[in-house]
């Protein structure tokens, strides 16, 4: 699991890409975005966008000091469905 660090005040993307994980011709049909714990103040997905092999989500927010597991749960086109997690340590930057 990749760990990454974010400011409580920016709004960053962070991305994943799937088309290394899976054959030529696959692509991703459907992408959902999780962030765990959820509480108030926290990361947020603010946005989130996906094409055939590549899925983004902008997140915003958290509280400093707090460590957050952001989840990307895809459908490929074969109707496999698969997830990446990374963790995200909100820090004061």
């Amino acid at each position: 699991m990749t760990m990454m660090v974010k400011d409580p005040g920016s709004r960053i993307d962070y991305e994943f890409d799937w088309g290394a994980a899976y054959a030529d011709g696959q692509a991703v049909l459907a992408s959902a975005w999780l962030v765990a714990p959820e509480e108030d103040g926290g990361v947020a997905v603010a946005a989130a966008a996906y094409d055939l092999t590549r899925t983004t989500a902008t997140l915003a927010g958290g509280i400093a000091g707090h460590v957050y597991r952001v989840t990307n749960r895809v459908t490929m086109s074969d109707g496999q469905i698969d997830e990446r997690s990374m963790t995200v340590r909100v820090e004061e930057r």
